[in-house]
Parts: C-alpha cells; structure tokens; sequence
C-alpha cells in the first residue's frame, strides 16, 4: 500500500464496503488519503524493501507466518504474493488479481527484459522454487475467485484451480462527462510491461495532438529505471505527471478526448472503465482483460499486435468524433459499478 494502482484502489473499495481491516506491509497514508480513502482500518505488518526478488520474498514470508485467528470470522486475501496469508487463517478466499506473473505468464518477459543476463541462471532457479511452493500453498486457499476471464484462464492453465469471475469496481457516480477536450489521457504505473514507449511513439506522430500521462512508480530499481527512460524519449506534446490526487484525476477524465493504453496481457484493466465512466472512448490493445471491457467500434478501438503506427492511426480515427462513443460507454460502465462488485463478492463469502 504504498503504490497505489488499480488493485490497491479494490482493495480499499472492498475494505470500506465490507467494514473490513487491511493488513499490509509498506503504507503510504498521504497517498492512500489523496485517493479519498481512510487509513484507520489499515495496519502494518511490517517492512519490506523496495527491490526485487528481496520484497517478493520478504512480504510472501510476512503473509505466510501471519495469524489473526481469533479476531475475525474471514478472510480475504487480496493479490499475489498475499496468497501465502491463506495459510494461517481461514475460512478465506482468494481474489485473485492474477497468479505472480513473475514466475508464470511474465516468466519469459521478465527474464529478457529486468534481469541482467549474468543472473538469469539464478533467476531460473528462484523459479523453480517459487512455483513449487505457490502451488503447495494453494491447497491451503478455501475459495478462489478471478478478476477476469482473462485471470480465471491463468488460473486454470498455472494453478489447475477453477474459479468465479468477479469483475474489480469503478465508482460509477464519482466519474462524469465534461467535455472532449484537447488531450488524451493515459493512467498507468511506469514498467515496461505497460508499452508506455508505444504510447510516446505514436503521438510523436501526432504533433497536433496532445498526451497527458498519469504514470505513478516504485521506488524500486527498475521502476526508477523505466521512468527515467520514459522522461527521456517524451516528445514534446507529451504530459507525465506523477502522484495527482483523485480529484484531479477525475477531472482529467472528465476533459479529455478519449483514452489510450497499451498494456501487454492486462489483468483486468480497470482505468478502461474509468474512461468508459466518464463517457470516453478507449484505444487499447485487443489482448487480456480489455477484450472483456471495450466493445470494439461501440465504447473504442481493439487494437491487433499495437505498435506507435497503429495506436496513431486510431488516434486520428477516434479524434474525428469522439462524441459518438459517449454513450455506450457510460452504459457499459456500469456493469462494473460497486454495487455490483460487493452484491457478488457477499455472495461467495456468504454474507
């Protein structure tokens, strides 16, 4: 909790509605209370570092040996390297954002792109490991529920486990239309697995378009690294701007003219329904969990295998007549909102 994305905000969606406490490791409460949450249920179970495999590993130690039995009656656990948390305390289920896709569905990305050829031997081996051990620990999870399709077919491939689809909320009614204006907007951490260069590469193309980019990161090596990376090749009708607060945030989607994202095999991708809340149109790639939320022609643009030409092209199509998508996208929003989210999640803990 001390990077806030889209799982974070779920995560305090679900506490506030469920009346729930947090348990974490690193916190940030000037970062969660600017996304307009409390953070007097939330509680610490520890510090961990900022850099990899050391943080996976200490927070997978600190939720495995972590034992609240004897205050609460259930459990979620809510992301990946949380799953060891199932251990110790039960009845749980497991929300799963998706299975650790360092070892699993990044396994191949991430040894090619984050770790220095001379490691990846030892990279390989630490996960062997870490998948031995992920799937021991499943057996110890009593209910598994998935973000996505998506997710649920990861599940299914990796961990042999069958699961429900719950799709993550948006707040409908905090998220309006103002107008289509004269930027896009892009919201994404800063890491490579995000294309974020796709996006600056397609609007260097588009010198009379503008791209206001909300990209938050870790403190962590490679985080630092892509965005010092990212920094460097902006064109100049590019905008990064970090740590925005969530009025600001809504007020951008409120003004844009639409929205672009490029994520490689996105879980879920809950920024997409936040355009879509707000009455704008999505370009995205037509891969992962976007397929499940934009409508192709209706609420945006599925892009085929995305690259800067391509997302360009949409761009301009898109630019055109932005107004058109509005209202599909606002009645395709709401099939995400969070009373939908909290009706199904009571369901499957029985509530």
């Amino acid at each position: 909790m001390d990077n806030i994305g889209g799982a974070e905000v779920v995560d305090l969606i679900l506490a506030r509605e469920l009346k729930a406490d947090i348990y974490t490791t690193n916190i940030d409460r000037v970062k969660i209370a600017r996304m307009g949450f409390s953070t007097d249920n939330i509680f610490s179970i520890g510090r961990i570092p900022i850099n990899p495999p050391w943080k996976q590993e200490l927070a997978y130690w600190k939720f495995r040996r972590l034992k609240l039995k004897a205050k609460y009656d259930f459990y979620i656990i809510a992301g990946d390297w949380a799953m060891s948390g199932a251990v110790l305390n039960h009845p749980n289920l497991w929300y799963v954002y998706s299975p650790m896709r360092e070892i699993w569905d990044l396994y191949q990305y991430t040894r090619e792109h984050n770790v220095p050829r001379s490691w990846r031997p030892l990279f390989d081996f630490w996960v062997m490991f870490r998948r031995m051990i992920n799937r021991c620990d499943l057996r110890q999870v009593d209910k598994l529920a998935s973000v996505s399709a998506n997710v649920q077919s990861r599940v299914k491939k990796y961990l042999g486990r069958d699961s429900p689809v719950i799709y993550p909320p948006v707040e409908i009614e905090k998220y309006h239309y103002q107008n289509n204006g004269d930027y896009w907007l892009s919201v994404n951490r800063l890491i490579n697995h995000k294309r974020v260069e796709i996006q600056l590469e397609a609007f260097s193309w588009l010198p009379e378009e503008k791209l206001v980019i909300v990209g938050s990161y870790e403190k962590s090596r490679h985080f630092q690294q892509y965005a010092a990376q990212i920094r460097k090749m902006k064109p100049p009708n590019v905008e990064i701007r970090s740590w925005i607060g969530q009025d600001e945030l809504i007020n951008l989607y409120a003004g844009c003219r639409g929205f672009v994202t490029t994520s490689y095999e996105e879980d879920f991708g809950l920024t997409a329904v936040e355009a879509m809340a707000s009455g704008k149109p999505v370009i995205a790639p037509n891969e992962g969990g976007y397929k499940e939320t934009v409508i192709n022609g209706k609420t945006g643009l599925l892009l085929d295998d995305i690259n800067g030409e391509k997302l360009a092209v949409a761009v301009r199509t898109v630019s055109t007549n932005p107004e058109k998508y509005r209202q599909a996208c606002l009645e395709q929003a709401k099939k995400f909102d969070v009373s939908v989210f909290i009706g199904r999640i009571k369901q499957e803990i029985g509530l």
